[in-house]
């Protein structure tokens, strides 16, 4: 049995590394895409995950298959491409860390993903299943997605959902919003950002926006991601707040929100829960606090998967800050 099999995208993350000697900044190839950094950060903290979704049967896609089995991640769901390069993303980093992307994807493997191609035993056999809103910009991926989706309805999974908005990856707004909330009604959890909360349901306001969500489509449980300011959650009726670990320094953005998600979604598993309807407030805050360690770790180094931290390391962290 698998704790979290993540579906959706799968590509390489070319991070700003230097300057040559030439004057010309240098990128170093890191593995990435949201589902998939998801998928190593359980693993990472010791977990059992999967991951499903397609990649190009070239030098990038070989890559990227040997990281997720390097990190303990189970590879029977991943495809090869022999029509479609891997999607590649070109990150640009200001001075807080924080990140923008230029894509390659016209189209990316990862969107020619078929729903005959989906490992459905996976889904099937695994406490969650993750996905995002990338899968859904194209078919034959989008249709693939809501495949899987059904599958772990039907089977009893919880469904995990990131919208995830990449701007450049869709083509109108108009259609993000309709295929981003297209899906919400099948989902258990649902992790967001503040400008996608926003973009969502047109309220800045926390309280509002998450209530809107909780309202219109019955998620019991929304995490919305803050950066620096850590992160809010409305759990039904019940809303809070948790700082984040502010003594660390930012390097790298990149997979925060990711490295959030998996931790929370290993906390809650690793306490042998498998539905949000089983926690209280106590044991949400506790898995939050979690979560932002985990997230707080993985933006002190650059890259997304090579930044998950272990579970030795969450646990110093959040024992230093309580002392």
């Amino acid at each position: 049995m698998f704790d979290v099999t993540a579906l959706g995208e799968y590509l390489i993350d070319f991070t700003p590394a230097g300057i040559s000697l030439q004057g010309n900044v240098c990128f170093e190839r890191n593995p990435g895409g949201a589902p998939a950094n998801v998928a190593v950060c359980v693993a990472r903290l010791g977990g059992k995950s999967a991951f499903i979704g397609k990649v190009g049967d070239d030098m990038f896609g070989h890559f990227l298959s040997k990281v997720l089995s390097d990190n303990g991640v189970e590879i029977s769901g991943l495809r090869f491409s022999s029509s479609a390069n891997t999607t590649l993303a070109f990150v640009q980093l200001d001075e807080k860390g924080d990140r923008s992307f230029s894509f390659y994807r016209n189209p990316g493997a990862d969107t020619t993903l078929e729903a005959q191609e989906v490992n459905y035993d996976l889904i099937k056999n695994s406490k969650v299943l993750h996905f995002g809103s990338l899968s859904l910009t194209d078919e034959p991926a989008r249709t693939a997605t809501l495949e899987a989706v059904k599958c772990a309805k039907e089977n009893g999974c919880t469904v995990s959902y990131d919208p995830n908005l990449r701007p450049a990856l869709w083509k109108s707004m108009e259609l993000a919003k309709e295929q981003i909330k297209s899906v919400m009604g099948m989902v258990d959890i649902l992790k967001i950002s503040e400008e996608e909360l926003e973009f969502i349901t047109g309220e800045k306001d926390l309280d509002r926006g998450t209530g809107k969500i909780y309202s219109e489509y019955g998620i019991k449980l929304v995490l919305v991601t803050r950066g620096s300011e850590g992160s809010y959650y409305r759990f039904g009726d019940l809303t809070g707040a948790k700082a984040t670990f502010s003594k660390l320094k930012a390097v790298d953005t990149t997979g925060a929100g990711d490295s959030f998600l998996g931790g929370f979604l290993y906390s809650m598993l690793s306490k042998g829960l498998k539905k949000p309807d089983e926690l209280d407030r106590d044991l949400l805050e506790q898995m939050i606090i979690f979560s932002n360690a985990t997230a707080s770790l993985c933006v002190t180094k650059k890259g997304a998967i090579p930044a998950m931290p272990d579970l030795k390391s969450v646990m110093e962290l959040i024992e230093s800050e309580a002392v």
